[in-house]
């Protein structure tokens, strides 16, 4: 089963097996799970002519939400007639992007286009969207999908046979030592919303696990678990740090010490903790825990 399913090494800013596009063949070319951005569509590219592909033979883009990091480049492959699969609440952003690509320039500034590279629009009539948990079929092949927030009010997971792409609610787990990273970037990381998409996927019947950050694991059940007890120990350092550092630059230099302390037991070297921070940065992190904290728990 696994022999139908590649992993695409988008290798973001130069670095490898942070990012990953998952290509499934079919008799009338490709499906990808994730884009990837946009700045990395020539390593996409590449990874496709390396099986005997080329964009060309992308017919058909599920994305697990529409953060830049995951769905970029989809708006570039919809007009070259890809179709794209996308959360409800996502849709209307593919379509128009504006607000999208605002706030994230808001972020990263004059840094955007060498990070994320263009995000095009997805024309209307490329657009499939998904609402709840269901199931389509493509060409024979059927694909599951679980509405899945707590990283994102948008986030879907898709199975296909017995593999779970898991998008960001699966964490960050890279190549390495066993090790993973709970994303909370705001503003829509909310814990109790994860906690029961983590129960969901508990009850689904998969072996592997695909996190876009980066590879397929064989280990589901156990991935599943490390991922409910890194979503505990992030509640708990919260809820013992928030009320004595509030201050933004405090509490992300307070994160980024708990959580490089948490890299130094795991045994990662300095090439696996930058991996790390690459795909799911500390400062982000930290604001993301900061903005819940403000809405739900201050009170």
């Amino acid at each position: 089963m696994l022999a139908k399913i590649f992993t695409l090494d988008l290798n973001f800013q130069g670095i490898p097996q942070t990012i990953a596009s998952y290509a499934i063949p079919f008799d009338q070319g490709l499906i990808l799970v994730e884009s990837g951005p946009g700045s990395t569509l020539p390593e996409l590219e590449r990874g496709l002519v390396k099986l005997g592909f080329s964009l060309a033979d992308v017919k058909h883009v599920l994305l697990t939400h529409i953060h830049l990091d995951h769905a970029g480049a989809a708006g570039w492959l919809a007009q070259q007639g890809a179709q794209i699969y996308v959360h409800e609440v996502g849709a209307p952003h593919l379509r128009d992007p504006k607000r999208l690509i605002e706030s994230a320039t808001r972020i990263y500034g004059d840094r955007m286009g060498s990070l994320w590279g263009e995000f095009l629009p997805v024309p209307f009539k490329n657009l499939h969207v998904l609402k709840g948990d269901g199931e389509f079929s493509i060409d024979g092949l059927v694909f599951r999908h679980l509405d899945t927030p707590g990283h994102a009010y948008h986030h879907m997971v898709y199975i296909f046979e017995d593999v779970c792409f898991s998008g960001d609610v699966g964490g960050v787990r890279l190549p390495g030592p066993p090790f993973l990273r709970l994303p909370t970037p705001p503003p829509e990381f909310d814990i109790e919303s994860w906690r029961s998409s983590i129960a969901k996927m508990k009850t689904a019947d998969f072996k592997h696990i695909a996190p876009t950050h980066f590879g397929i694991f064989e280990d589901a059940q156990q991935h599943l678990s490390l991922l409910e007890d890194t979503l505990n120990a992030v509640e708990q350092w919260m809820e013992a740090t928030l009320p004595q550092v509030p201050e933004r630059e405090a509490l992300r230099e307070s994160f980024a010490e708990w959580e490089y302390a948490r890299c130094a037991v795991a045994g990662l070297d300095e090439a696996n903790v930058h991996a790390y921070s690459l795909a799911m940065p500390l400062g982000m992190g930290a604001d993301g825990i900061l903005r819940y904290w403000n809405k739900f728990r201050a009170a």
